[in-house]
């Protein structure tokens, strides 16, 4: 809450670094600079103002898109939550200015790129197959006893028909209203 929001277009200054966490999830760190222009009207010249740099860390799919998309010296543009760190290097204060993203994407004004959706991996289930590929049937562990008989009874349950109100009749459970 209350969380400032920022912006930035600027160029990458390294290559994004990657890691996993102790909890399983991908970061992206890379850092960004933004060098404003303004123009003098005195000199009638265009003239850099002083170079800003952050450090742009991106979690989860975000890291692993900027670690397939993202190199030094591109031109990009990054939205996310800004913060600076204050800390001590032999005695001199430093300040360390962090964006976090939210949204990373190359300036399109000083070029072109081409976007290609990226397909998560989804979890399978194997099913183990006969000889002729039909799955094979384990049914036997579901059924208490040691022999086919309990899911035989199991089967007939299952097939066994039940009067429906029209006289047409439908397969019916033991103890089912």
């Amino acid at each position: 809450m209350n969380e400032i929001t920022m912006t930035l277009v600027g160029n990458v200054v390294d290559d994004p670094t990657v890691r996993t966490t102790g909890g399983g999830h991908k970061v992206a760190n890379f850092r960004l600079a933004s060098t404003p222009r303004r123009y003098d009207r005195e000199s009638g010249q265009w003239v850099n103002m002083p170079t800003f740099f952050v450090t742009v860390s991106a979690w989860r799919a975000l890291a692993e898109n900027v670690e397939a998309s993202i190199r030094k010296g591109q031109p990009i543009i990054v939205t996310g939550r800004y913060q600076t760190r204050t800390f001590q290097v032999n005695e001199t204060i430093r300040v360390a200015h962090e964006l976090e993203a939210s949204a990373i994407g190359h300036d399109l004004n000083r070029g072109t790129a081409s976007f290609s959706k990226r397909m998560r991996a989804t979890s399978t289930n194997e099913v183990e197959l006969d000889a002729a590929g039909i799955p094979v049937d384990h049914s036997d562990r579901w059924f208490p006893g040691d022999s086919n008989a309990d899911a035989d009874a199991f089967s007939a349950e299952l097939t066994a028909t039940a009067p429906l109100s029209d006289g047409r009749r439908e397969p019916a459970l033991a103890g089912a209203n």
